[in-house]
């Protein structure tokens, strides 16, 4: 056997693994815009599993800006930013999104993924140290391992853990101290202790990161994220432009001008990948305005998560608990997840299993996510389609 055979037969004996464990994830073409209904073949389904917060997602007003955009700034930049992909309007998401966000200045990202993969490896040495929840998101994981940084992690908002992780962090010489964590821990919903993290990096002297993906434009006053939500302040802030705000891609880092200026000089993501498209960066300025006016989508975001979550209580699911739009059904197993779903598929509500390597083994769950746009009718025939599928599969 070849090089190249026993190669690809080793990838074949993994797949199949996979595939006998009942962990294969499918995925499902979608012919329409996203939204709170979708057609995905021949059937219109009640999505509820997009990170679409507000329903913004195919908003005509960022339709028309991203239009307009390309109409007049082209499709795309063939660039990275620092040799000819930089436009005006790049600068001018990047000077808005730190305006609303309450910091120096911003960076954009192709993705946060990227922002995350590309902001510690900068900023801290084999001298520094990052203390890291255990709950964050891979992309941080990624991004801490990309750097040189003595790596201390702590179990997931236990802020004694924290404690013992920051004193053994300063007693072994660490010159910054950097405490990295999700605002918002995704697959649960759970937000960060962001006061009692604060406060003790201020006895410790260290630094906050938070990635803000599942909060920014719908927690806190004006939708300013879990900081402005806990009436706290922190130094560096990550987030995306492709949930609550607009559902599209791109992410970025806002913080001090000094970190900012940092990142544009020595991060690799940034100065590696292809400049956002102007039709991106366009929709993006727009959707900050329609979120910073967004009162009542938040009022209705949280109206429609109190209701969906005593409606599956009653129903006799296991939540996991909190106020959070993320709404995870927990089904413990792998097959059952994958079997309720396509339970919930066959009754019109399109939802996805979360099962091992994305949450441990025996965790297994189906993530509801609130959306703002969806009606009282819709959350009851999704009442409705979990019932029925929950005892067709025996989940209650």
């Amino acid at each position: 056997m070849s090089g190249r055979d026993a190669f690809l037969a080793g990838m074949r004996e993994l797949l199949e693994g996979i595939e006998a464990e009942g962990l294969t994830k499918r995925e499902r073409p979608i012919l329409s815009a996203q939204g709170t209904h979708v057609r995905v073949g021949d059937r219109d389904l009640l999505n509820l599993c997009a990170n679409n917060y507000l329903g913004l997602a195919n908003h005509p007003a960022l339709i028309e800006a991203a239009r307009r955009g390309m109409d007049e700034h082209g499709y795309g930049m063939a660039s990275v930013r620092f040799i000819c992909g930089t436009q005006d309007i790049h600068r001018a998401l990047e000077a808005r999104l730190a305006r609303f966000l309450g910091m120096e200045d911003a960076i954009l990202f192709a993705a946060c993924f990227d922002a995350n993969g590309g902001l510690f490896e900068p900023l801290l040495g084999p001298e520094d140290a990052v203390i890291s929840d255990a709950l964050n998101h891979a992309s941080i994981i990624d991004g801490i391992r990309l750097c040189k940084a003595r790596r201390y992690r702590y179990a997931n908002s236990d802020m004694e853990d924290l404690r013992r992780q920051l004193a053994e962090a300063r007693a072994g010489g660490a010159r910054h101290l950097l405490i990295a964590t999700d605002g918002v821990f995704s697959m649960d919903g759970y937000l960060a202790r962001l006061p009692e993290i604060v406060a003790l990096a201020e006895e410790f002297g260290a630094l906050v990161m938070v990635d803000d993906c599942h909060a920014t434009g719908f927690m806190g006053p004006k939708g300013q994220g879990t900081p402005a939500h806990h009436g706290v302040t922190v130094d560096i802030l990550t987030g995306t432009l492709g949930k609550a705000l607009g559902g599209a891609l791109g992410g970025y880092v806002a913080g001090p001008q000094p970190v900012i200026d940092l990142l544009r000089q020595r991060a690799r993501p940034y100065l590696f990948s292809n400049a956002l498209p102007p039709a991106v960066v366009a929709a993006g300025l727009a959707a900050l305005d329609l979120v910073e006016a967004a009162d009542d989508l938040r009022a209705a975001l949280f109206e429609n998560t109190a209701y969906w979550r005593a409606g599956l209580t009653e129903a006799g699911f296991r939540l996991l608990p909190g106020a959070h739009p993320i709404v995870p059904v927990m089904l413990g197993e792998a097959r059952l997840a994958q079997e309720m779903a396509a339970a919930l598929y066959d009754r019109g509500v399109y939802v996805s299993g979360f099962f091992f390597p994305v949450v441990p083994r025996g965790q297994a769950r189906i993530r509801t996510q609130m959306n703002a746009a969806l009606t009282r009718d819709d959350l009851d025939l999704a009442l409705a389609a979990f019932r029925a599928a929950g005892k067709a599969v025996g989940a209650i």
